[in-house]
């Protein structure tokens, strides 16, 4: 059984539905990606998987259970791209108010704070204002509030916003963590290389409506196009009735066997030109490569799943 089930769900503003039929699943301890550019539907889709919002049609389940506030509310930890921080707030009566607020007692939320505050390197943090903190020491600050109850569900839109890369190494690492604790991650963002690099499964939205969905290799794998790369220590001259030639640079070539050839075939005769071979590599699609396909002209294009 999916740990959150989506099942359908339209929202609808107006003339324009903002999420349009939308259905997909995610399992338990995964890290999710949900993706797509400004506008497509995203934080609509987040809102009604937090309560904040009321889908018109289509249902939410909780490990099979429709979703309920009351029960499941607390169950999730979302950390949205517009931040709530109270600027004239000390970071740690604040963090401790919000812990609160998510049922926690002060020694349990005192507990849980100062391990985090520990863990991202805020220990020297706790009498500071809000006010006083850069962008990216901000982000922090949220995603810890975020977390602090140790929510079965955790959702992230945009988390790096902000953040240097040192600082975005450090909330990767926390992100793998906790997944590999059991947490159930999805991570919204419209960067897609982002999403790319840790996630294990994505939903891929545009205009309101779901056009990709499954695992990042699978649909990488669905989208090749055949294009190889070779790059040797030094230039061997490329056998052009073997290969269709995309890019040379240097010693580099990148390249597509042509018909009734295959990659070994090319490998063989670099080979057989007693070439030191550097790298030899499949060239797979990245996610943006892949929705730039689907939508380039096609107004909603129609969805794939890759299984």
């Amino acid at each position: 059984m999916a740990f959150l089930s989506i099942q359908n769900l339209v929202k609808q503003y107006a003339t324009q539905k903002a999420v349009d039929n939308i259905s997909f699943e995610i399992e338990e301890g995964c890290i999710f990606g949900l993706l797509g550019p400004n506008g497509a539907g995203k934080s609509t889709l987040l809102r009604m998987i937090t309560g904040i919002f009321y889908p018109d049609e289509g249902s939410i389940l909780f490990k099979g259970e429709p979703f309920d506030p009351a029960k499941h509310q607390d169950m999730i930890g979302y950390m949205p791209e517009e931040r709530g921080l109270y600027k004239k707030m000390k970071i740690g009566e604040q963090v401790l108010y919000l812990a609160q607020l998510r049922g926690l007692d002060v020694a349990t939320a005192t507990k849980n704070a100062k391990e985090w505050f520990e863990r991202l390197g805020m220990g020297s943090w706790w009498n500071k204002k809000t006010e006083d903190l850069s962008k990216g020491m901000g982000q922090k600050l949220q995603f810890v509030s975020t977390v602090i109850h140790k929510p079965s569900l955790l959702i992230l839109d945009e988390p790096f916003s902000g953040l240097d890369p040192v600082n975005a190494d450090v909330i990767k690492d926390e992100i793998y963590r906790l997944a590999k604790e059991g947490t159930t991650i999805i991570f919204s963002t419209h960067r897609m290389e982002q999403v790319e690099e840790i996630c294990d499964k994505i939903v891929l939205v545009n205009l309101g409506k779901k056009i990709l969905d499954g695992k990042v290799e699978d649909l990488k794998q669905q989208f090749k196009e055949n294009i190889f790369s070779i790059d040797t220590t030094e230039k061997i001259e490329p056998d052009q009735q073997l290969m269709e030639i995309l890019v040379q640079k240097d010693n580099a070539v990148t390249f597509k066997p042509k018909e009734g050839f295959s990659s070994n075939d090319i490998l063989k005769y670099y080979i057989a030109q007693q070439a030191h071979i550097h790298s030899f590599q499949e060239i797979l699609p990245t996610l943006h490569e892949i929705f730039i396909r689907l939508v380039k002209d096609v107004p909603t294009a129609r969805a794939f799943t890759a299984q």
